[in-house]
């Protein structure tokens, strides 16, 4: 099920996420914004292969967040829900 909301900077994420997707799905994964708070906590949802991959802590860490932090700095927290 995706998503359904609208968040100023929502377009931005997506964007910045469709920089990394190629890498998650080369290897049969991808990600999911679940929801962008009011605080500007962009929670995300590895999915397919990278959400029950025990390196899944790391692609979250060093290629989601940091591209996150990286090209939407107004987000102030990244977090995934099923991070193994």
């Amino acid at each position: 099920m995706e998503a359904i909301f609208e968040h100023p900077l929502q377009e931005k994420i997506e964007i910045a996420l469709d920089k990394i997707r190629p890498y998650l799905k080369a290897d049969g994964g991808d990600v999911r914004v679940l929801e962008i708070t009011q605080e500007n906590t962009l929670r995300l949802e590895l999915m397919g292969a990278c959400g029950s991959c025990s390196m899944s802590a790391m692609t979250f860490k060093g290629g989601i967040e940091d591209t996150i932090r990286r090209e939407v700095p107004e987000i102030l927290k990244v977090e995934a829900t099923n991070i193994n």
